[in-house]
């Protein structure tokens, strides 16, 4: 069964120092409190429970486990603590799912909110849109956990009642606590934090001597384009010389514009380390081949111009977006490279990103036909008859005679493929993605959650 000893808790973002806090204490659990599953201490939440507001959780939150074990002075302790942390954003959360347990603990909820003068707010789970999407999720959880459904279904989702309800549903639900609904806008109200997607984070170049981002580039694909020169890279019988300054020119005027030096030199310094160290770096690849530049600072190997190579299609100021150079590290020793921008940077500035594997076509009737205890061979029928094609769907696979007839005529076969439609392209696993790598100006977890 794992570790059951830790509670649930709801933190909700007011503003941008609470969005921070609550990366900062989600990344300490991932990173630091990872013992089973995440978790975090009492310490770390009051030293960063700023710009938060605190919900007491559902049946799996700390108050409610001790209402339900009968320790009502311990949960009241506790509820007064919260309060002292957050004052007036914590609230005491009420449920409502048809089970047995939420009825006792929303009654001492209740006792607890009158006597502490601590806020209620009604809340629901929302594991699924609508109701008839329950037996969809169960079987999600069946294929997550390697259960059957025929087991019953997983613990804590044995009523359909985890979809989104409409206000007037939470209403009549509710409706011996009125002012506990009525709290969910309020809590609402507070909650204004928002992403800005419009100014890039970009990590900073120490640049050697004080020199600018701008000068030391320039420098850079001066010398670099020197070198290029004299090993005869340049054919000027075919590109007269005046092309090449002029395209130069042009890229390091682009580039100072639109505020790319340093990420220019950034990516020039860790490819530069991988060729010091005999570490294979493809020649180029995408719309950065098309620059001048990255070809004389070492990014890439291909003389854009010698290949009438467009720069406009990596860095166009007409069309503001972040440059991408597509860098090929051989796959046996990349992670020397990831290493070395550690160490540059610092351990604390460079995340690798997720990645998310998702339920393809055949994969999904297998996971499904597993879920439902279906016999394998019967699955195995159904799902050899999806063809093996790029970017095949069921819905496209139903197309072939055979498939539909059995899904016409077996209602068996008809709920495994309803079911797998449904969760076909849904996430099945997380995992570190291969070459993806962040590197950020402050720590990582200013700007993003880690885990």
């Amino acid at each position: 069964k794992g570790d059951v000893s830790g509670h649930h808790l709801i933190l909700l973002c007011k503003n941008e120092i609470g969005y921070k806090n609550l990366c900062y204490m989600v990344s300490k659990a991932f990173t630091d409190g990872f013992y089973m599953k995440p978790r975090i201490d009492m310490e770390l939440l009051s030293a960063h429970h700023e710009g938060l507001v605190c919900l007491s959780g559902c049946v799996g939150g700390k108050i409610p486990q001790l209402i339900l074990a009968g320790s009502m002075s311990e949960a009241e302790k506790y509820a007064l603590e919260m309060k002292d942390i957050f004052r007036e954003d914590f609230y005491l959360e009420i449920q409502n799912h048809g089970m047995e347990d939420e009825l006792k603990v929303n009654f001492g909820i209740k006792l607890l909110s009158e006597k502490c003068g601590i806020p209620m707010v009604a809340t629901n789970d929302v594991h699924y849109l609508e109701r008839n999407d329950a037996d969809t999720q169960a079987t999600l959880l069946c294929i997550q956990t390697g259960n059957v459904i025929t087991d019953g279904r997983p613990i804590g989702f044995e009523t359909n009642e985890y979809y989104f309800k409409t206000e007037k549903e939470m209403r009549e639900l509710f409706k011996a606590y009125k002012d506990a609904v009525d709290n969910t806008g309020i809590i609402a109200d507070k909650c204004n934090f928002d992403f800005d997607f419009d100014h890039l984070h970009l990590p900073t170049f120490k640049s050697e001597n004080g020199k600018t981002h701008k000068e030391t580039l320039r420098e850079f694909a001066e010398a670099g384009y020197k070198k290029h020169e004299e090993n005869g890279r340049f054919d000027y019988s075919k590109h007269p010389k005046e092309e090449y300054i002029a395209r130069m020119e042009y890229e390091l005027s682009v580039i100072d514009t639109m505020g790319f030096n340093a990420y220019y030199l950034i990516v020039s310094d860790f490819v530069a380390y991988a060729k010091r160290n005999d570490i294979p770096v493809g020649p180029g690849r995408g719309s950065g081949a098309g620059s001048l530049v990255a070809f004389c600072v070492g990014i890439t190997d291909v003389d854009p111009i010698a290949f009438d190579l467009l720069f406009e299609r990596f860095l166009n100021p007409e069309r503001v977006s972040m440059p991408d150079f597509d860098i090929d590290f051989c796959y046996n020793r990349r992670e020397e490279v990831i290493d070395y921008v550690k160490r540059k940077y610092g351990d604390d500035k460079v995340a690798q990103i997720t990645t998310f594997g998702t339920l393809a076509a055949r994969a999904a009737v297998r996971d499904v036909g597993r879920a439902l205890g279906m016999p394998y061979a019967r699955v195995d029928t159904v799902a050899k008859l999806i063809p093996r094609e790029l970017n095949i769907t069921i819905e496209k696979a139903l197309h072939s005679k055979e498939l539909k007839e059995i899904y016409d005529d077996d209602p068996d076969v008809r709920r495994l493929i309803n079911i797998s439609k449904s969760l076909e392209g849904m996430p099945r696993h997380a995992s570190t993605h291969a070459a993806g790598v962040v590197i950020t100006e402050k720590p990582t977890y200013e700007y993003v959650p880690l885990s």
